[in-house]
């Protein structure tokens, strides 16, 4: 998969959640006890016996009760994998073999319905087999796994063999396959995506739970496995979408290089030279990655989807506070929520699904010592959140304003998107965040390699003994940190994201080499967004700059532009592409990317190439785009969430 230019098809068939809260929710009725229970499967154990250059596995579809929150929490009965004379496991038995294994499987379906299973074939291959096994019967195949990389297999019952919108009792029928290089060493571990949904609960259905759960080896925030490494280690995931919506997938603190990117079908590893480095990425459903990090600062971190619909306090088994908003909890306390975890349960503040919590040991000191380091004056900015009733019908607007000069501006002064920071690489900042609004909140300096603890993440950045807590009303927090890396990034609340963030609290962020400044005629920044809060869904506009029709940017034709691409809101992604001069010219014009999420792009990458790419929340883009001729070019955004395509007008001159 090129990391720039991706199947757009693939795009238009990954869906975010939509979840419809009931008006009467209701505590799911206990699982019958027949059903047995499901093993969460941490992907530590290959399954089979490989002897001789051959894998034999017997795998059986089940009925399993499924706990992807807390162990003595709410069942779901699911339909998975596991083998025979072992545990149902959730995600199933993980198929982990040499280059040139040949496999001798049997699948036994122990279901009402019609097993169809995809996946479970040689590599590489053009096509994938597809197998079908009756209910009661039991069919063997046999195939050779040739190409090193990360696959998975899957499965449905009845008639319907795609992944799309497999999201109830036959989400979890899924499992991982990595064929390793001959002597490659195996300490990497594999992590598999997955989603349960009921998108329209019926109230009426006492023994349907809320609407949706999204896991990461079976289980959901904060419910997921800690991952626990030391200061230096060299870290290694494989990533598999195994759920039938894209993921975003966004790492705090750290870049990751990418080595691999897979479609389930064929992988494509990346030689050194070729490996870009990234905190976002952004899986198809099916997909597959496999990637390289070292964790050079001590304490909590968190590897997580960005899609706030997948990691929000929707994300859950049970309704937040019998279903309400953090707005009509507002409005029950008297207008004012103090505590972040008034949502109840970074679970105790507004947090659940698809994330997996970090934590990394300092390095042993030598000798005891520990050696100061001399630091400069830190640059003090004074950054206030701000709040203006009744922006977005009954819901407020909500903004980052930086302070300049002696006077605060009014605390509803409000703009989006917030005020953009400029910050200086190597120049160490002291930035206070005063928060003037009537509820808690938290920033996260998305994509910068800081220390854990003003990181943004309330209740888990920093370490035991010193976490980062929310910011409450009419508090403060100082976030230090300096910049090491000169780049394009943002900044956004982490905390009730799908809210705050779509009512504007969000910014761009810039890192400029030292003596650098902006350049007014040839630098361009653009931030994608959404106006409004949830509630308003799919109807939200989409903004650019905060603005919906978007304003016309100048150009000088002949002139390279750095054009610096900020894509922030609450769910969703873009197809993005610039046609030539002339409302009747659909041809693409020519850019040369330069960076992502602040880092450099490998040579390979930084050519001229057509100006197209796919865009996802989380993500920053830089390219340099130099117009031709004079004329008005179109920058055109198409969103598959909503089906429509925004517009922004490039004129040159």
């Amino acid at each position: 998969m090129r990391p720039l230019t991706l199947v757009l098809a693939a795009l238009a068939l990954a869906p975010t959640a939509r979840v419809h809260a009931p008006s009467l929710p209701r505590d799911p009725t206990p699982t019958p006890p027949a059903v047995a229970e499901a093993a969460i499967n941490r992907n530590l154990r290959p399954a089979g016996t490989l002897r001789d250059g051959v894998l034999t596995l017997r795998l059986e579809a089940r009925r399993a009760t499924w706990h992807p929150e807390a162990d003595d929490g709410i069942g779901i009965v699911v339909h998975a994998f596991g083998e025979a004379g072992r545990p149902t496991e959730i995600p199933g038995p993980l198929v982990r073999v040499p280059v040139g294994t040949e496999v001798r499987l049997s699948v036994r379906n122990t279901l009402d319905s019609t097993l169809v299973l995809r996946g479970l074939h040689a590599r590489p291959a053009a096509t994938g087999d597809t197998i079908a096994v009756a209910p009661g019967a039991t069919r063997e195949v046999a195939f050779a796994l040739r190409e090193v990389g990360t696959f998975l297999y899957w499965a449905r019952t009845g008639s319907d063999t795609s992944l799309a919108a497999r999201e109830g009792a036959d989400s979890q029928l899924s499992g991982a396959i990595v064929v390793d290089a001959e002597g490659a060493r195996t300490t990497d571990r594999v992590l598999v995506v997955g989603v349960w949904a009921r998108t329209r609960l019926d109230p009426a259905a006492a023994d349907a739970p809320w609407g949706l759960a999204t896991v990461m080896n079976g289980k959901s925030w904060p419910h997921t496995e800690r991952l626990t490494y030391d200061v230096g280690d060299t870290v290694r995931w494989r990533v598999v979408n195994a759920s039938p919506r894209a993921h975003p997938m966004h790492l705090h603190g750290f870049y990751f290089h990418v080595e691999s990117r897979g479609d389930g079908m064929r992988d494509s590893t990346y030689a050194p030279a070729r490996q870009r480095m990234a905190v976002t990425e952004f899986l198809l459903s099916r997909s597959t990655m496999a990637v390289r990090w070292v964790p050079e600062r001590a304490g909590n971190w968190l590897f997580h989807c960005h899609l706030a619909a997948h990691v929000g306090s929707n994300a859950r088994l049970h309704p937040p506070l019998g279903g309400a908003s953090v707005a009509a909890v507002r409005a029950e306390a008297g207008g004012e929520v103090v505590r972040a975890d008034a949502m109840g349960g970074h679970a105790d503040h507004g947090m659940f699904g698809l994330a997996v919590g970090l934590h990394v040991r300092p390095a042993p000191t030598v000798g005891g010592q520990v050696t100061a380091v001399q630091q400069r004056e830190p640059r003090r900015l004074r950054l206030l959140v701000t709040e203006r009733p009744a922006v977005y019908g009954a819901a407020p607007g909500l903004a980052f304003v930086l302070q300049r000069g002696d006077v605060a501006p009014a605390d509803d002064s409000v703009a989006v998107p917030g005020s953009m920071l400029v910050l200086e690489r190597g120049e160490p900042v002291r930035i206070t965040v005063v928060n003037r609004t009537r509820e808690a909140t938290a920033v996260h300096w998305h994509g910068l390699e800081i220390e854990s603890f003003p990181d943004g993440v309330p209740g888990w950045s920093g370490a035991p003994g010193r976490l980062m807590p929310p910011i409450a009303p009419r508090d403060s927090f100082v976030a230090e940190f300096t910049p090491p890396r000169a780049g394009t990034f943002m900044y956004h609340a982490h905390l009730d994201e799908a809210r705050q963030i779509g009512t504007g609290l969000y910014g761009a962020l810039l890192v400029l080499e030292p003596g650098q400044s902006l350049d007014p005629a040839t630098d361009r920044i653009l931030v994608f967004s959404r106006g409004g809060p949830p509630e308003l869904g799919d109807t939200a506009p989409m903004l650019v700059n905060g603005r919906s029709p978007a304003d016309t940017v100048e150009l000088t034709s002949g002139v390279a532009h750095r054009v610096r691409l900020v894509f922030i809101q609450p769910n969703g992604a873009a197809r993005l592409r610039v046609v030539g001069a002339g409302p009747a010219d659909t041809s693409l014009v020519v850019w040369r990317p330069l960076a992502k999420d602040g880092a450099d792009l490998p040579a390979a990458y930084a050519r001229p190439r057509s100006a197209l790419a796919i865009v996802a929340v989380g993500e920053t883009y830089d390219f340099a785009l130099t117009p031709r001729a004079p004329g008005l070019y179109r920058m055109e955004l198409f969103a598959p969430r909503d089906g429509t395509t925004r517009t922004v007008m490039l004129r040159a001159r």
